[in-house]
């Protein structure tokens, strides 16, 4: 069988609704590798929280992350990592307005970088709390460009907060909102998404687009999904991702979706 280039995200996808791994999934992907196909994550997550997901799956690829922002080897050095930014003073710009607009908190992100504006840990588990001063967001602390924004903001005030972002930073960022009920907002550089990352890990292995089997779930998997020679959907995917895809997994994250899929359609 022609070997095949598996990119995953993660969120929604590999991991179960209570954020882990099945047994099942870890199987099958640990006998895709095996058979000689190359097995990837490709994710929104920051390399800081999607390492151990990495590690579970004995990984030895590069791993993707910021939705294309950044490409990397964990563990040791890739001749074509990359990591693509924008200035950081859009993040205290931000910052200083953060009241005006209505953003309840902030964390700027790039690689080995999460600096957030909160020191308190009940506001939202996708913002982990600044527990060192080191680790607060402020003019002192961010000392390179990032590769990613996140913002948790008021409900209510979404829509007008991500039109004044666009107005106010268009030319240099992408802002998008977040699938799931959180109203979390983020900004990535400008025409950055998950298939400039596939693109590179498809150059890199040498295999070809008709080669790629992707599989996603949410608005950030849009792009990757369109590129990929297969594009697969998860069951539990939002009814228009699934109408881009070319095909949908049986089953949903929580029953082993991915497993099922590449089982069948990979002679597993």
């Amino acid at each position: 069988m022609q070997r095949k280039l598996i990119s995953l995200d993660l969120d929604g996808t590999t991991l179960t609704s209570t954020k882990k791994i099945s047994p099942k999934t870890k199987q099958i992907l640990q006998k895709a590798t095996d058979m000689g196909h190359v097995v990837t994550i490709v994710t929104g997550r920051s390399d800081q929280m999607a390492i151990d997901y990495y590690d579970e799956l004995n990984l030895d690829t590069p791993m993707i992350n910021f939705n294309g922002a950044l490409g990397h080897m964990p563990h040791r050095h890739w001749k074509d990592a990359y990591e693509i930014t924008f200035e950081k003073k859009i993040v205290l710009e931000i910052l200083a307005a953060k009241s005006t607009l209505g953003i309840q908190t902030i964390a700027a992100h790039g690689q080995g970088l999460t600096l957030t504006d909160s020191t308190d840990s009940s506001i939202s588990p996708f913002f982990p709390a600044a527990s060192r001063s080191q680790e607060i967001l402020n003019q002192i602390n961010l000392t390179k460009d990032p590769s990613a924004i996140t913002m948790l903001v008021d409900p209510y005030k979404k829509e007008t907060i991500t039109h004044q972002l666009q107005q106010t930073y268009d030319s240099d960022v992408t802002v998008s909102v977040w699938g799931g009920p959180a109203p979390v907002l983020e900004l990535s550089p400008k025409n950055i998404n998950k298939k400039v990352g596939l693109k590179s890990l498809s150059k890199y292995y040498g295999i070809p687009r008709e080669d790629i089997i992707a599989f996603g779930d949410e608005q950030n998997d849009v792009e990757m999904l369109s590129y990929a020679g297969t594009g697969v959907a998860m069951q539990n995917a939002a009814p228009w991702i699934r109408d881009i895809a070319d095909n949908i997994t049986p089953v949903d994250n929580d029953h082993d979706g991915i497993a099922q899929y590449l089982e069948q359609n990979l002679a597993l």
